[in-house]
């Protein structure tokens, strides 16, 4: 089956993409021009919950359901970049199953975590517990690659408290850190006595070493990177500037409601874009999408999400200036995916006009169009 550009909206040279149909095809036609180049790709696949929703059905059974997870999982490893990760969505039905699946595809080393998701936080009194959480499996094509290059969740303002300056060192705002580490690996030049500039000496604490050797440390005392306290008295610790600092906070692995949304808010968000039609009944929320794109890819990066279902992905990666591909083969593309996503851009548009690649292509099957 081959595939061709049928429509666009708005820019009409751009690198976003809208494939309606079976995602094994599109993927066994697009991997020779993407293989390596994706940077971010996220699915939501059936759970094999067993239940028929409005847009599609959940019903396959194990066997059938984890056949074509295991068909279409080493074409979307294929396409990711060195730096690229993939994130699967999950209930607790197949987590594990679904876990051990896909670490005999990719590698168990290229495994990065588990992310627990709070997509509730309304309380299930019907059930034995309560189940509030689904999960995200992260793999990652080099994992210490995406280490290296994964973005930080951005800080608040108590954060940057931390940060003061109350030597008024021209450099600005810094905060203290510790100067000795753990022992265990330590050399015999990082035991020694420092004196501070009022003569008072300071050991290394119990089963601690100093980080530096003697020569570093005076050469850090000398250029007034070590701090003694107001009174020079206090234990000698090194001032991390906030002008040097990489500011952000590591990712945790449990993502709360109160952060990234719920299922309910996301069903809510897309009836009150179409409010007179039936939507999906367990979306995700942009805002969770947003934090996986913002950790995962730069502006520009190619995000593909292989059952686009409502288009969140899409939407997200557009508002984000993120590159995208979405396929979707449900009649839902004409129906909800393809208005979102208009209105996504003509919004964007509407704020300040002037961005580049503001629009995406729509590629059917060679016979097929659309309305």
């Amino acid at each position: 089956m081959k595939y061709q550009k049928k429509a666009y909206y708005g820019m009409e040279d751009t690198n976003n993409k809208i494939f309606k149909g079976d995602n094994i095809e599109v993927l066994t036609q697009i991997r020779d021009i993407y293989r390596g180049r994706v940077d971010c790709i996220y699915i939501d696949p059936p759970y094999n919950n067993d239940e028929e929703y409005i847009h599609y059905n959940d019903s396959d059974g194990f066997d059938i359901w984890l056949e074509k997870l295991c068909n279409i999982l080493p074409l979307l490893f294929e396409l990711l970049s060195d730096k690229g990760s993939l994130w699967i969505s999950i209930d607790d039905g197949e987590l594990h199953y679904l876990k051990v699946a896909a670490d005999k595809i990719f590698g168990r080393k290229n495994f990065v975590h588990t992310i627990v998701w709070e997509h509730r936080t309304t309380r299930e009194n019907r059930m034995a517990f309560s189940n509030n959480h689904e999960y995200i499996l992260v793999y990652a094509k080099k994992p210490d690659e995406f280490k290296k290059r994964r973005n930080l969740l951005d800080v608040d303002e108590e954060f940057l408290k931390r940060y003061k300056n109350p030597d008024n060192d021209p450099r600005g705002p810094w905060q203290s850190i510790s100067v000795s580490v753990q022992a265990g690996h330590a050399v015999s030049s990082q035991f020694y006595t420092i004196v501070a500039p009022n003569g008072n000496l300071h050991k290394p604490p119990a089963g601690r070493c100093w980080a530096y050797n003697e020569q570093r440390m005076l050469e850090e005392i000398k250029n007034n990177n070590i701090w003694f306290g107001k009174e020079g008295n206090g234990v000698p610790r090194r001032k991390k500037f906030l002008s040097e600092s990489k500011i952000g906070l590591t990712p945790e692995t449990i993502w709360f409601a109160e952060d990234v949304g719920t299922t309910d808010q996301a069903k809510k968000h897309l009836k009150s874009l179409f409010k007179n039609q039936d939507v999906f009944d367990t979306p995700k929320p942009e805002s969770l999408l947003k934090r996986i794109i913002e950790i995962s890819t730069n502006e520009g990066e190619l995000v593909l999400d292989a059952y686009l279902g409502s288009g969140t992905t899409a939407a997200v990666a557009q508002k984000l200036n993120r590159s995208y591909i979405g396929i979707e083969q449900g009649e839902h593309v004409s129906d909800i995916i393809i208005p979102r996503l208009n209105k996504t851009i003509d919004d964007l548009l509407s704020e300040d006009g002037v961005r580049d690649n503001l629009g995406y292509e729509l590629w059917l099957e060679e016979s097929n169009d659309i309305d």
